[in-house]
């Protein structure tokens, strides 16, 4: 039994990889301060004796005894990620500096939960890890696309100068039951639409492309990036499937049954126009594949928001 510590456990990827892990038998600690994530995430593992749950900021330095640690506090979407821009950008790098920190004291194993957003708009495609990105650094994103830039870069120089365990995973676009209805982000808002029958808002034509990973895929390669020995990243995890905006509201209408119209408005700025990864370091160091397809894994979704809503 490991004893692992979760930042940001009460949220949409934290609950599930919190499951994950005591599944395999593990105490796991979960830490959150509960501005993105819910109690109602983590209610069913309250009665697991293995499961610990510390209300806590990550700016704000703590002392437990951990084996590994999954760093994942930090608003994610940019409804979320930019109400408060200045929170935001301390969390990546005053929090990370307190988890690489306690990893350093306790010895342990730590994984930062880093972004595709490190690559900004990007001029290469797809994305590779080799690639450094093309990120405004004084645009209302950079709050995040630095914040977490700056994070990778927090966890390599405590491995190069203090030998820190460190392991960095770049996240695509994940989706599943218990994102937050009101994030803002593509898929539960096209999700929200459908059921409540509004229109669907897309934000600029709708030809820019994502790709779209389910979140047990994401976090399958989690666990096996942190079990990975010798290997560190980063390594870019998601699923290479790549949709337009608009055929991924035309595919939740299809699966909504929904009579929502499709409405256009103003794209925001700095809004990447594709997003894909190259996951062929993944599948080399990992064996990772992403096994759930976006319609199945939609449905899931769906399915779970009507339970919501």
């Amino acid at each position: 039994m490991k004893n692992i510590l979760i930042t940001g456990g009460a949220g949409f990827i934290g609950s599930h990889l919190s499951e994950k892990l005591l599944n395999e038998g593990n105490h796991v600690i979960c830490l959150d301060n509960f501005f993105t994530g819910s109690r109602k995430n983590i209610e069913h593992l309250m009665d697991n004796k293995e499961f610990e749950l510390i209300r806590h900021d990550i700016v704000e330095p703590i002392l437990i005894e951990v084996d590994e640690i999954y760093n994942l506090a930090c608003p994610a979407s940019p409804v979320h990620y930019q109400y408060n821009a200045i929170k935001t950008i301390k969390t990546s790098v005053l929090g990370v500096t307190n988890m690489l920190g306690l990893a350093k004291r306790a010895k342990a194993k730590i994984l930062q939960a880093s972004t595709s957003e490190v690559y900004g708009d990007p001029l290469v495609h797809p994305q590779r890890e080799d690639y450094w990105g093309n990120v405004n650094t004084i645009g209302i994103r950079s709050c995040y696309d630095e914040g977490k830039r700056v994070a990778e870069t927090l966890m390599m120089d405590y491995h190069r100068q203090h030998n820190v365990d460190i392991k960095i995973i770049r996240i695509f676009n994940t989706y599943g039951p218990r994102m937050a209805e009101n994030d803002g982000r593509v898929v539960s808002n096209f999700i929200v639409q459908a059921l409540k029958g509004q229109d669907i808002t897309i934000y600029g034509d709708g030809s820019q492309t994502r790709s779209f990973c389910y979140v047990d895929d994401l976090v399958r390669g989690m666990t096996a990036l942190m079990n990975k020995e010798g290997f560190m990243g980063p390594v870019n995890v998601g699923n290479d499937g790549e949709y337009t905006i608009k055929e991924l509201a035309e595919m939740i209408i299809e699966l909504t049954n929904s009579n929502s119209k499709i409405v256009y408005k103003p794209l925001p700025s700095d809004d990447p126009c594709k997003r894909r990864p190259d996951l062929t370091l993944a599948r080399r160091e990992l064996g990772y594949e992403p096994e759930v397809h976006v319609k199945d894994g939609l449905k899931k979704t769906i399915e779970y928001f009507a339970g919501v809503i």
